[in-house]
């Protein structure tokens, strides 16, 4: 039974969610990009600048990222801004210009969309192997829709979760939004993952991913939830949900109208015995400050559920320790768990938003000494690589030699995991592939 003070704050929070009803479920896309009001502040030519980069990267914003996340008082530089909003740095200048031209000339749709796709491809649509080497088979054919790259988890695309409520501007997946169907990782009917699990009972963990499952409707979500709960996969132990709709559009947990089922659903994963871990994307401390984001975090732990914080380090969004500290000791009053600080992947727009790994480590280092050590769960900084999550430990010297400190904290090779190694320092890199190994050696042991 819910307290009259619980009732009265439930009361208050559908107040707010709803006092934009009339927009409650407006969602900007590129081709309605001069229709947001709060973008009439900014130049015809920052304007034109968004028009092109959301003519190659994927773009869409909702209501209440609008409202209630911006701060228009301090755009172009608002971090929230810069999250969601495309900027012409996104682009490098050759790509930008080929784009511009197109589109201040008006060429053909065909012809448009050749050179669009020229650019899409330079970009790296798919990092780490995510088609070539993460897409297992199942008796000589691929598995499409799923992901199987560490021993233990396997990653899932329900087709209808493969949509966000609005978009990030640095996301490594982009590719599945801009519409090219082989570009995208989409699964036709979740038989395929039940499929595969029975061949393979050394999965304990299913993730389901996209774009973002909580944009689907708690029906859908159930009937590729519940078939796991069932004894046939007992070897299934934890079921997580990759989103963003804490920060997005928090109104899933708290008054769409099939709100109270998702919640219902959560408790029933638990029933079955399975733990349910909904992996939280946060960018900025920001994002936890909205009265209903709030009361969306409280009903989701009542459930049992936790909720574990990750994201990467950004570039004009989130390259402070404060912010950082900040965001993490925000979560831990909240009761969610500290869980990835990543590395801007090797994808999209990294040019933007990448850090050096030293600076990337420097920054989480001093973060890490402003919280106590219940927010000191955080790892990182993290790369997702193609070999497996790389962590930078720190920079130091061995034997006269300035090196980075590494550990691969998982693998595509079990053994690998927690082994330490060294890379000559290098201030610019700013991935694995950048970094040389120490000491003379001619590669890196998961080279071999």
């Amino acid at each position: 039974m819910k307290t009259l003070e619980s009732a009265v704050a439930i009361r208050d929070i559908t107040q707010l969610a709803t006092s934009f009803e009339p927009e409650r479920f407006r969602v900007y896309t590129a081709r309605q990009l001069d229709k947001i009001p709060q973008l009439q502040m900014l130049s015809e030519q920052q304007r034109f600048d968004m028009r092109v980069v959301a003519s190659v990267l994927p773009f869409r914003v909702n209501q209440y990222v609008i409202d209630q996340l911006i701060d228009w008082s301090a755009v172009p530089d608002d971090p929230i801004f810069q999250l969601t909003f495309p900027q012409r740095g996104m682009l490098a200048p050759e790509y930008f210009e080929r784009v511009a031209q197109a589109l201040r000339e008006e060429w053909p749709t065909e012809q448009f969309n050749a050179v669009v796709a020229e650019v899409r491809t330079a970009l790296n649509p798919h990092p780490a192997g995510q088609l070539e080497h993460n897409i297992p088979q199942l008796d000589g054919e691929r598995v499409e829709g799923l992901q199987h790259k560490y021993r233990e988890t396997v990653l899932f695309f329900p087709s209808s979760g493969q949509v966000c409520h609005s978009y990030c501007t640095f996301c490594f997946r982009w590719a599945q939004f801009v519409g090219d169907k082989d570009l995208r990782i989409a699964a036709k009917e979740s038989s395929q993952l039940c499929d595969y699990l029975r061949s393979h009972p050394e999965v304990t963990d299913v993730l389901i991913t996209g774009g973002d499952p909580l944009v689907m409707k708690t029906r859908n979500l159930r009937a590729c939830i519940e078939p796991l709960l069932t004894p046939e996969f007992e070897h299934v132990r934890t079921i997580r949900i990759g989103s963003k709709a804490l920060s997005f559009w928090p109104q899933r947990f708290v008054t769409d109208e099939d709100a109270d089922d998702l919640l219902a659903l959560f408790e029933e994963i638990q029933a079955a015995g399975k733990h349910l871990a909904l992996m939280a994307h946060y960018n900025h401390w920001r994002e936890l400050e909205p009265a209903i984001a709030r009361e969306a975090i409280r009903r989701i732990r009542a459930t049992g559920a936790q909720i574990r914080a990750q994201g990467p380090l950004l570039a004009h969004i989130n390259d402070d320790p404060a912010v950082w500290a900040r965001l993490w000791q925000t979560q831990v009053e909240l009761g969610i768990i500290p869980y990835y600080m990543f590395v801007e992947r090797d994808t999209g727009a990294r040019h933007y938003f990448e850090v050096p790994l030293v600076r990337a480590w420097e920054i989480y280092r001093d973060a890490i000494q402003q919280v106590s050590g219940i927010a000191r769960t955080a790892r990182g900084p993290s790369m997702s690589s193609d070999p497996g999550k790389v962590e930078i430990q720190g920079v130091t010297e061995i034997n006269g030699e300035k090196v980075l400190a590494l550990r691969m904290i998982q693998g595509r090779d079990p053994d690998w995991v927690q082994r330490p190694f060294f890379a000559r320092y290098d201030e610019q890199a700013t991935w694995l592939n950048h970094l040389r190994p120490a000491f003379g050696e001619e590669r890196f042991f998961f080279e071999e």
